[in-house]
């Protein structure tokens, strides 16, 4: 991948004030709710999952041919769950994502209840149509205002309507 194509990929992503907080990626986002970086290579079209790409670019893995431009990299699974942050820290205790097996990814799955599309967790046990709005909806407030409102983003974050009243 060209310093250009990795320039255009950052360009996209927004980091939140403190170490912790997620890294949001602001650019296309699937009809399942999680990220896409399109590009092209040797003519052909390719599409990369951001925190797949992420976790690439920080930790210096080869990006193989257009084929397979992640080839060897395992699963990469979501400290966070949330699926359009791309927190690649190089520290593995601050990063929120991590490389795995799928057996490992089907093990955290099942241990935070988002196994046969549960609903222990915020972002999950929506359909997919509401699973990607909630995406749409925290990519559009950071591109927007960037974290310039935390209230927005954590009522984003949390599953909460942030616009609904309150009740104090």
């Amino acid at each position: 991948m060209t310093g250009v194509l990795e320039e255009r990929f950052w360009a996209k992503v927004v980091k939140g004030p403190r170490p912790d907080d997620c890294w949001i990626w602001t650019g296309a986002v699937a009809d399942d709710g999680y990220g896409r970086f399109s590009y092209t290579e040797a003519g052909r079209h390719k599409s990369l999952r951001p925190n797949r790409l992420a976790y690439a670019l920080v930790h210096g893995r080869e990006l193989a041919g257009i084929d397979d431009p992640l080839a060897g990299l395992g699963e990469v699974m979501h400290h966070c769950d949330v699926p359009i942050c791309v927190h690649a820290a190089v520290a593995p205790d601050e990063s929120h994502l991590h490389e795995g097996t799928n057996r490992e990814n089907m093990i955290d799955r099942a241990q935070k209840g988002r196994a046969t599309n549960g609903s222990a967790l915020r972002w999950r046990g929506l359909p997919r149509a509401d699973f990607a709005a909630r995406s749409r909806a925290l990519r559009d407030e950071v591109r927007a205002h960037g974290w310039g409102r935390p209230g927005r983003i954590a009522a984003l974050m949390g599953g909460a309507d942030p616009d609904a009243p309150t009740l104090f």
